[in-house]
């Protein structure tokens, strides 16, 4: 071996020792709450991470149970999350779910001495309010100048007031349950009648202590879409942008749903779009953020709605969404571990979002008769014989090595291609090859963008 191959031998090994050394001292155990379609595609992207040394997931499906360890654990016991980070000696923990950030589980984190060094990627309460408090997020928008729709707030104590409020209103009516439903709390009515019905048996308790406040708002008549956002409360990175299908039935028809399809990207939303949106609604969201002292270190959801080629804030979650996950992490092409990390020390504006151009595309399976009364238990088979897609677990589990369905929203299927008709073409033929008893799922995703 001549000096020169032998010194390139050495270097190109020392390289590779040192790059290895490197991650093994970064090197983490992350646990991942949640249970959801979601949660499955945040530990198929986690996984993929050489920072990753082992992933728990809490309490997981039978999807994130193929990428890590499934603990069985109730997310809103903190005490109980608590002792899995010690046991299982969590260097991260990611928040799929809302209401425990809602609940304070960043806080509850941060707050104990034995877990405070412990990374969480979501905010404080203090941030997640955004979500939790759909009254306090329109008061947040007016007072930092980010357009929505024109809205008032109504309790039980001034219901008639509510009542004259909506005579103000042109049709439909919308209705939203000021605290957390489960993505049922918005009702949109066309008669002023019935949305006078609908406010006072939504104020008496329909959807809990979530409806105790109602939000009347104007109707915008638009094409909704979603911008999601990752941010140290400072500095942010936007994420590649989807939309999303809620209504049961074909056409955009039927009951609201936690969503039948997603497609990313959207057509419609190009460059003098996003730099409206980026303009005047990430920036003065941030700022908000900043000037209102939130501790905010997670995702900004931003559901949004184009209005006559301008964007409008229909709603702030404070996580990512489902099924939206499914298609904006396929196409991210950074390591979403290093990436979090990064947001978690102060570091995010040292890194560059890279995006497959690619069209990704999901189509939800559903249990029959979801959004309301469906059975659970339903064997799923057939998985074994999808191709070109990504499958993704929502309500699901594995009994006696058989996985199952459990939850009216089962699996997803996620598919890459060219264009929008190539992916949908995909993820349409495998929603045929799997099978339960009762699927059900809509044929029609995007059928608005083409």
């Amino acid at each position: 071996m001549s000096i020169f191959v032998l010194f390139f031998y050495k270097k190109k090994n020392k390289l590779k020792l040192s790059k290895a050394a490197f991650y093994k001292n970064r090197l983490m155990n992350i646990l991942l709450l949640g249970s959801g379609g979601r949660e499955h595609t945040f530990a198929w992207k986690m996984t993929q991470s050489p920072l990753c040394d082992a992933l728990f997931i809490a309490p997981g499906n039978a999807g994130t149970a193929q990428c890590g360890t499934n603990l069985t654990l109730d997310v809103s016991n903190f005490e109980a999350v608590k002792a899995a980070i010690i046991e299982h000696q969590i260097k991260m923990v990611v928040v799929g779910p809302e209401a425990p950030l809602v609940n304070g589980i960043y806080d509850f984190i941060k707050s104990d001495d034995a877990i405070k060094d412990v990374m969480v990627i979501g905010p404080a309460k203090s941030g997640a309010i955004m979500e939790g408090s759909k009254a306090f997020s329109k008061t947040f928008m007016a007072e930092f100048g980010i357009p929505t729709a024109a809205y008032q707030e109504f309790t039980l104590e001034n219901v008639e007031a509510g009542y004259d409020f909506i005579d103000t209103q042109t049709p439909p009516i919308v209705l939203k349950a000021d605290g957390l439903a489960a993505g049922k709390g918005v009702l949109i009515i066309e008669d002023k009648a019935e949305a006078k019905t609908a406010l006072k048996e939504m104020l008496e308790g329909q959807f809990g202590d979530a409806s105790k406040t109602v939000v009347i708002e104007q109707f915008l008549d638009g094409i909704e879409f979603s911008v999601f956002v990752l941010t140290d409360g400072k500095d942010y990175k936007v994420l590649p942008v989807a939309k999303d299908y809620k209504r049961i039935g074909e056409g955009d028809k039927g009951l609201n749903t936690g969503g039948m399809g997603c497609v990313s990207p959207v057509p419609f939303v190009d460059d003098v779009l996003m730099q409206k949106v980026d303009e005047r609604i990430i920036r003065p969201t941030i700022e908000g953020i900043q000037k209102r002292g939130m501790v905010y270190k997670g995702f900004v959801f931003i559901g949004l709605i184009m209005v006559k080629n301008e964007p409008y804030v229909i709603e702030y979650n404070c996580r990512m969404g489902d099924p939206e996950t499914e298609v904006v992490f396929p196409r991210l092409k950074n390591d979403l571990v290093e990436l979090m990390t990064a947001m978690s020390k102060g570091t995010l504006n040292n890194h560059t979002i890279e995006i497959d151009e690619r069209t990704a595309t999901t189509v939800f399976l559903v249990s029959g008769g979801y959004p309301e009364a469906y059975e659970k238990g339903k064997a799923i088979t057939q998985l074994e014989n999808t191709e070109d897609v990504l499958v993704f677990h929502a309500g699901t589990k594995s009994v006696d090595g058989q996985i199952v369905t459990n939850g009216g929203r089962v699996l997803t299927l996620t598919a890459l291609a060219e264009n929008m008709d190539a992916a949908l073409a995909l993820s349409n033929k495998n929603a045929e090859i799997v099978q339960f008893e009762g699927k059900n799922y809509r044929k029609d995703i995007g059928f608005d963008l083409k």
